[in-house]
């Protein structure tokens, strides 16, 4: 069974921020997932709305302004209430590559919002280090998206993330994966899946006894929020 930290460990620090993928490594994992998105200046940025309107509390989208003026705005923190903003991409591979086994980079990118994203992101993760995008896990509600994906990169990873199961959908891709929410899952959909060499990730499992559950009617991994649930302290 494999285990992500859902936007780092995101039940301890605020999601998808340094301080909660400093606290996920702490805490012994070495599966994260993150979401990414781009700035009106081209910068790959870490945050899981198109908007801070929940996270800072301003009706600000991410591809309207420059990755300066994020530092306008503050998210909130209920955890200790130290200050924390939308990190860039390149601040978060440093504290999640030791003893990584899967970075799954789930790609923001409905109706294709930041054409050109998916070039960037591959060339940024090749840049900064080949063995992180071996181990990247590409992942997008968008369709089109993992398309593009496919199209500029025979090698990449991807993990086909869907409301909608379509085993055709994820072979079209070459994918390695399915991502599915818990609710939508069953052992039927583990068996197709298994059937044509597709694992099955689901999310978001915060409760042992339901990751159990899963892992018995055939899920490969789970998303969770509280990582330290699953995997041994550092």
């Amino acid at each position: 069974m494999i285990y992500f930290a859902h936007r780092g460990a995101s039940g301890q620090r605020v999601q998808n921020t340094l301080p909660a993928f400093a606290r996920a490594r702490q805490l012994g994992a070495r599966c994260y997932e993150l979401d990414v998105h781009l700035t009106q200046d081209g910068f790959l940025t870490v945050h899981h709305d198109y908007d801070l309107s929940s996270t800072a509390g301003a009706a600000v989208e991410i591809k309207n302004v420059s990755l300066a003026q994020l530092k306008n705005y503050p998210l909130a923190n209920p955890f200790d209430g130290s200050p924390v903003f939308v990190p860039q991409l390149q601040d978060v591979l440093p504290l999640v590559e030791k003893d990584l086994q899967i970075l799954n980079v789930e790609i923001k990118n409905d109706g294709n919002r930041y054409p050109g994203i998916e070039q960037k992101l591959l060339a940024e993760l090749a840049a900064y280090n080949p063995a992180i995008l071996a181990k990247t896990l590409f992942s997008s509600f968008d369709y089109d998206t993992l398309v593009r994906v496919r199209e500029l990169s025979k090698n990449a990873r991807i993990g086909q993330l869907t409301r909608v199961f379509d085993v055709s959908e994820a072979l079209a891709l070459k994918a390695e994966s399915v991502h599915l929410n818990h609710t939508r899952f069953t052992p039927e959909i583990a068996r197709i899946c298994h059937d044509n060499g597709l694992k099955v990730y689901l999310y978001t499992v915060n409760e042992k006894p339901l990751a159990q559950q899963l892992q018995r009617q055939g899920a490969d991994g789970i998303f969770t929020d509280h990582i330290d649930l699953f995997v041994s302290q550092a």
